[in-house]
């Protein structure tokens, strides 16, 4: 988004406002931004406001919205499905069309009577062709650890990961780690990665991360990554307690990795709060890297989750589905 815009006003994703105390905490900083952005709107005589995901600040901006009577558009829906279906009935009031990433959002938004377009996953413009499956488990062994884009979800999973990558070293001795870094993020938020000796990468190609072959990684967009990459990984997720204990309690899928969720069972292993240890996280990779058998099955497994994307060009259809809405807008104004 950085790259695209015109005039690039905050980046939320670097500040860690995530989870549900945390933005408590920013409360101020939110406020002043939703502020900013009203008086963008205005001044600017804005034509859209398109929204993605986030919905916890997106609920503010849509309301500016549709108060300075602003169309406005929900690309990549918040997770409704997972937790406070009553948002639904915000986004029947304040959007005027849902676009969705995911082919079970189409039919929930449909259901409640929101007007939606299923426009596919815009990671299939980005992801190069899986690697063949016979160059897989191939010596050395290629481990990448995927922390988070946050500052406190690297600094909690880091430290799991490199202790999970001493045990992963003494079943294979010849084993090549890398650290794949958040772009927003400064190299001083790994230095337990680079005391340890270990590369941080920062790419956009997935050219180097498609060369793994087993992946540890946080909870979130990389393991929808991973699993269209075809790599085996094993997830884990820690949060504050606070917040953990507020999930637990609002959270209703079975699942936290995206790959199982649209798989609709557990295809790659699971580890959350006291379960995310070293140990339990190095057996998760151990027990599927000696199994090669489960190894190629579950390679084959998360590649079968392309076929249900929808096909590169998520975002041009994206655009077309805003340009025809904005215009039908513009004439029933005029």
């Amino acid at each position: 988004m950085r790259e695209a815009c015109d005039e690039f006003l905050e980046d939320l994703a670097s500040r860690g406002v995530t989870g549900f105390w945390e933005p408590v905490l920013k409360i101020g900083f939110l406020v002043r931004l939703g502020l900013r952005l009203k008086s963008f709107m205005i001044s600017r005589r804005a034509k859209a406001v398109i929204c993605i995901d986030y919905y916890g600040f997106n609920r503010r901006v849509l309301a500016l919205a549709k108060a300075a009577n602003i169309p406005a558009f929900y690309y990549i829906s918040p997770q409704v499905w997972a937790s406070r279906p009553g948002r639904i009935n915000v986004l029947r009031r304040l959007v005027r069309r849902m676009l969705v990433i995911f082919p079970f959002e189409e039919r929930l938004y449909r259901d409640n009577k929101i007007p939606v377009t299923f426009v596919g996953h815009p990671l299939l413009d980005l992801l190069p062709a899986p690697r063949p499956s016979e160059e897989a488990l191939r010596a050395p062994l290629k481990v990448g650890l995927l922390p988070g884009s946050r500052r406190s979800e690297v600094s909690r999973h880091l430290p799991v990961m490199l202790g999970a990558l001493k045990y992963l070293a003494r079943h294979f001795p010849n084993l090549k780690a890398q650290v794949f870094a958040s772009p927003s993020l400064p190299d001083a938020v790994y230095s337990q990665a680079h005391d340890a000796g270990l590369q941080l990468v920062r790419e956009t190609d997935y050219r180097l991360r498609s060369r793994l072959d087993l992946i540890l990684c946080s909870s979130g967009t990389a393991t929808l990554e991973n699993a269209l990459l075809g790599i085996p990984m094993v997830v884990i997720y820690k949060l504050s307690w606070p917040t953990y204990l507020i999930a637990r309690a609002i959270v209703k899928v079975p699942y936290i990795a995206m790959a199982n969720l649209l798989a609709g069972r557990g295809l790659v292993p699971e580890l959350i709060q006291r379960q995310a240890t070293p140990e339990k996280t190095a057996r998760a990779a151990v027990a599927l890297l000696e199994d090669p058998r489960r190894y190629r099955s579950l390679r084959e497994d998360l590649l079968r989750l392309r076929e249900k994307m929808g096909g590169p060009g998520a975002s041009a259809r994206a655009a077309k589905e805003l340009l025809a809405e904005i215009g039908a807008h513009e004439a029933a104004a005029a």
